[in-house]
């Protein structure tokens, strides 16, 4: 094959986007590259995963897990962990006006917090790095080999953010043959994105990779005062890799990568001009609302697509990053080292109240707010051959993470502006020693044993100025609606915790294992810094940890054209990290409390049925009873906060996924391939509070695609439609920050169409 010249790689193309070819099912992962020969090893063409930080066969791993190949994903249209969540019943998302706003739910458990000083339940890692803020996982996810999705407690390797599941993204890897492609899709409601790439050796011991992204979309929601098309998104961003092996026993890889976004979902879609509160179903209108809107023609309602904000809410963010990982053989045994920063900067301009108005109307809130977080982690492993009575990962962890955030409150009243400014931040290490080993009894009898000792030490600082009260006295007399008086406090924690797993696993026959596990999960301390933190946010949350037990089978037939996963499972948080509503000098805000005990319990099943050849149908299915066992009110909220078995926010009962997909011939040099999916989402509850207008009822979407797919030049053509059905729903609700319940507006609330070329050579 021809080597990747120096010519080429200067001409190397970016950009992002769209997809085509092959129906892929939910667990149609292609094999990553092939791990060096040992007992146990996956068989040729089996799905393979790294969930325990070796190559393993899906259907070998006693962990219940999804794995999506990067073809399904761009077949599918699927660019980021949103995207994803409706295709993986047993994952949610939650949106938001900004990056550090969203975050993702495993088994109806995540952590919903702006503040620096809280990590999520659900660890996201790329590339074997774990980021540490939940709003660097919203990044747009570019050319990937796979995502695993690893549901229940995953500390033991994973570490102290993964109490509810880990999101595991694998990016695709350099290779010494030449590869390029290019692709570009376009939407009937103007969405634009194109992407390419081009990996190849640059010598016999080298090889580089390099893809670049670029999407571009005006959005589905009306601003009627700026007359703007707003919830929209602009991205793009490069990723490069090299790996090089001086010798047989040494590769290195250095990784890189940058993506920028700039975001305009919108806060100011209403779906009710009323709030309802729990459990007197009480209904507070709010006819200065209605009037407002009235007055842009603005009906609000739950299909309520236009906004009438005095601005564009808009957030800004730059995601990026290095790292260098060396893998050593010695022998039949491993060394990885994974040494990496990262670093995210975002910047969101929020219209807090989400109306345009007169002062004497309604006072008029700007938000500016602007994070920096570095992060910088070294992790070190050592990997046995399997095949002998015992074998193992043993390694050691350490992070460090920096987090400065400011953020600027004007608050115009007939009585003039007043200003507030808090400038906050944390500081957070992070050191750990972990292993998990297989004791083989048999060659078809084992049992799991694994151990996490991770030692936390957090601090915070925290500076809040107001105009109201210029001589900083902190007295409550110089409050304002959404702005407090002068605060200034610091604190730290520090604290040693636990993770394991225990468990037993038979292989019943080659095609066939069943498995039993019992895990616990930590998530360290944490504090609720945030603008108007209050002398009650200075107390230390404690650590959160999750006790889960989980039994499974996993199996197919001989000729793989049935495959199958099962898995029950009961999970119980203590000291769950959750937010709860509160009112700040009039504004709305959320508290952050160790919430007290929740537990998650349900059934998965994940089925593929190839009946004939070029025929897939991948079936997914997740029934998840979550409530709230024990809420601990805290002082000062009303007795309303009592919501023992209720829901917990983001935790449908039931989720489906269906996806169908059939390729045949069309003439001898090109196929034709039929592709259809459908999601389906029970009523779910998108607050703690248990707020009656916050309810999502149940729904469905519906998606299809045909594409045509050349034999030997490589190319491939692709039609869809998403939201066949033009359904509408919301990705989330919440009260409005003065009045009202505001809409967050998905992607594909409407049904549209696109298309999308590929080109590889």
């Amino acid at each position: 094959m021809p080597k990747f010249s120096v010519s080429l790689r200067s001409a190397l193309l970016l950009a992002g986007a769209l997809i085509v070819p092959a129906a892929a099912a939910a667990q149609d992962a292609p094999p990553a590259a092939p791990a060096p020969a040992e007992a146990n090893a996956p068989a040729p063409g089996e799905i393979v995963v790294t969930a325990r930080f070796r190559n393993e066969s899906l259907q070998q791993v006693p962990i219940a897990i999804s794995a999506v190949s990067g073809q399904s994903l761009n077949d599918r249209g699927i660019h980021n962990l949103q995207d994803l969540s409706a295709s993986v019943p047993t994952v949610d998302f939650r949106s938001g006006a900004s990056n550090k706003d969203r975050t993702v739910f495993i088994r109806g458990v995540g952590t919903i917090t702006t503040s620096p000083g809280v990590e999520s339940s659900v660890s996201t890692v790329l590339d074997g790095v774990v980021l540490n803020r939940p709003g660097q996982a919203t990044l747009d996810v570019g050319e990937v080999e796979r995502i695993e999705v690893l549901r229940g407690p995953q500390g033991t390797l994973f570490g102290k953010n993964a109490s509810a599941g880990v999101i595991n993204i694998v990016t695709a890897a350099p290779t010494q043959a030449f590869h390029a492609y290019v692709e570009g899709g376009a939407t009937t409601d103007a969405e634009y994105r194109v992407k390419a790439g081009v990996t190849g050796g640059l010598t016999d011991t080298v090889a580089a990779r390099i893809d670049g992204v670029y999407a571009n979309y005006k959005g589905n929601v009306w601003n009627a005062v700026t007359k703007d098309k707003v919830n929209g998104f602009e991205r793009y961003g490069l990723r490069g890799k090299i790996e090089a092996r001086p010798s047989d026993a040494l590769t290195l890889t250095l990784a890189g990568d940058w993506l920028h976004s700039y975001d305009t979902t919108s806060n100011g879609v209403y779906a009710n001009t009323n709030q309802i509160a729990y459990p007197t179903n009480a209904v507070t209108a709010s006819p200065t609302l209605v009037g407002i809107l009235a007055g842009y023609g603005i009906t609000a309602g739950p299909s309520n697509r236009t906004a009438a904000t005095t601005f564009d809410t808009n957030v800004r963010d730059e995601n990026f990053g290095a790292s260098l990982t060396a893998d050593l053989s010695l022998g039949d045994y491993k060394v990885t080292s994974i040494t990496a920063w990262r670093g995210w900067k975002n910047h969101q301009h929020q219209d807090l109240d989400a109306t345009q108005a007169s002062p004497a109307v309604q006072p008029q809130s700007d938000d500016h707010g602007d994070v920096n977080t570095n992060q910088y982690s070294q992790e070190l492993r050592l990997t046995s051959p399997k095949g002998k009575l015992i074998d193992y990962v043993i390694g050691a962890y350490a992070l460090r993470a920096e987090t400065d955030e400011r953020y600027q409150r004007d608050l115009t009243r007939t009585s003039g502006v007043t200003t507030g400014v808090a400038k906050y931040g944390i500081r957070a290490n992070n050191y750990a020693l972990f292993g998990e080993a297989n004791i083989n009894f048999t060659s078809n009898f084992r049992a799991i044993a694994g151990y996490r000792s991770t030692w936390d030490k957090l601090s915070y600082y925290h500076v809040r100025t107001s105009t109201a009260d210029p001589a900083n006295t902190g007295s409550a007399a110089f409050n304002v609606s959404g702005i407090r008086a002068y605060h200034n406090s610091n604190g730290s924690t520090s604290t040693r915790g636990d993770s394991w797993r225990a468990g037993l696993q038979w292989d019943v026959s080659s095609h066939t294992q069943v498995y039993g596990t019992w895990s616990r999960g930590y998530k360290g301390p944490a504090y609720n810094a945030f603008f108007n933190m209050q002398p009650t946010d200075e107390i230390a949350l404690l650590p959160e940890t999750s006790n889960s037990f989980e039994v499974g089978i996993k199996g197919s037939t001989a000729d793989r054209s049935v495959r199958y996963a099962l898995a029950v499972y009961s999970t119980t948080f203590k000291n769950y990290q959750a937010n709860v509503a509160d009112l700040v000098n009039g504004t709305a805000v959320t508290r952050l409390i160790n919430a007290g005990k929740v537990r998650t319990q349900g059934v998965e099943a994940d089925v593929t049925l190839v009946p004939t050849k070029g025929f897939t149908v991948d079936l997914s299915a997740a029934y998840d009873d979550a409530k709230v066992l024990n809420f601990n009110c805290p002082a000062g909220l009303p007795a309303s906060c009592d919501i023992n078995g209720q829901p917990p926010p983001f935790a449908p009962k039931v989720k489906l996924f269906a996806n169908a997909g059939y390729r045949f011939a069309l003439t001898e040099a090109v196929d034709l391939e039929l592709q259809s999916d459908i999601a389906f989402k029970s009523e779910t509850q998108y607050q703690l509070t248990q707020t009656p207008g916050t309810i999502q009822p149940a729904y469905a979407i519906w998606n299809g695609s045909v594409a045509l797919l050349g034999h030997d030049d490589g190319w491939q053509l692709r039609a869809y439609v998403k939201n066949i059905t033009n359904t509408h729903y919301a990705s989330y609700l919440v009260n409005g920050g003065v009045a009202g319940i505001v809409r967050y507006v998905p992607r594909d609330d409407v049904r549209y169409g696109g298309v999308t070329l590929r080109k590889t050579f």
